[in-house]
């Protein structure tokens, strides 16, 4: 049972498919840090990426499919009810407001992601609504391109996972989790060549797309 005010935290992404690096990571963040709810977000029309393969549908019910057997993960589908573009900011905006001002918020990505957030529509406001909690990536730097947002950067960071729980928002926190050497396009790639994707992969979600048909070689392809 999740406490009325515990730390709560949101990862999005497209999930085109759902794997295990996605959810293994966030697990292991999860026992690490003490986070009680994750709420899963797939978007709709991700704003900075090519579209998915997937229909808005199908990657909603592999998340299904994934979850089911793990209570860590909720799954919200507001950013798929969308015909706009997701930005992350505003959806943030909404979660707050839906949870109240004093509630410990987390907003879950990668050491990737934390280079390229000044580039965020509304990146500023990301933090007056929840923290930043980032999943550590081997070969990524920890400097931020430019000055500014490096001070930015360290004026924010906590070591202390305390404050993720004891604050509403405000800070970026840079968790030891491992790293897992699978990506969508890795996995969408083996597909289209018959190649196994047991390990990388749940099984129902597995199972899913073999049914559905998805991330074959088009009919019309040469070659």
């Amino acid at each position: 049972m999740v406490e009325m005010n515990s730390l709560q935290a949101l990862f999005g992404g497209t999930f085109d498919p759902v794997h295990y690096g996605h959810l293994k990571p966030v697990e292991i963040l999860a026992n690490l840090i003490g986070l009680q709810r994750v709420t899963i977000m797939p978007n709709n029309v991700p704003p900075h990426r090519p579209q998915p393969e997937a229909t808005s549908e199908q990657r909603k019910h592999m998340l299904e499919l994934a979850i089911a057997d793990k209570p860590l993960f909720q799954l919200d589908e507001r950013e798929l009810r969308r015909d706009t573009p997701s930005y992350t900011s505003q959806t943030l905006m909404e979660w707050r407001a839906e949870q109240g001002p004093t509630r410990p918020l987390g907003f879950i990505i990668g050491q990737d992601s934390l280079l390229n957030f000044p580039t965020w529509h509304q990146y500023e406001t990301i933090l007056q609504n929840s923290h930043l909690i980032v999943c550590r990536r081997p070969g990524y730097p920890l400097t931020m391109k430019d000055e500014q947002y490096q001070s930015w950067l360290e004026a924010h960071l906590t070591h202390n996972a305390d404050d993720l729980h004891n604050l509403p928002a405000g800070k970026i926190y840079l968790a030891e989790t491992p790293w897992f050497d699978i990506s969508a396009t890795l996995i969408r790639e083996r597909l289209q060549n018959a190649l196994p994707c047991d390990e990388l992969l749940p099984t129902p979600v597995l199972d899913y797309i073999r049914q559905q048909g998805l991330y074959q070689k088009s009919t019309d392809a040469s070659g």
